[in-house]
């Protein structure tokens, strides 16, 4: 992978990042503020929060695994 879409993958990554913590504010919101009498959103809420984070993972996974392939190894 070269420079350019190392960057871009970072670039997503944090994206995704701010996103899931997005949806955890969501989710510390409901819990501190308005449950119980809210909790019919917690399915909804836990759901997407879930998947933000699950989406933050996956493209965090790739682009340590695209930065260890780019490291020049070292031969002897």
């Amino acid at each position: 992978m070269d420079e350019v879409a190392l960057r871009e993958l970072d670039k997503d990554v944090k994206r995704l990042k701010r996103i899931a913590s997005e949806w955890a504010g969501q989710l510390h919101d409901l819990v501190e503020d308005r449950l119980p009498a809210a909790f019919e959103e917690i399915p909804g809420i836990s759901k997407s929060t879930y998947e933000a984070c699950k989406a933050w993972a996956d493209a965090n996974a790739r682009l340590l695994h695209a930065q260890r392939d780019a490291t020049p190894t070292e031969t002897p």
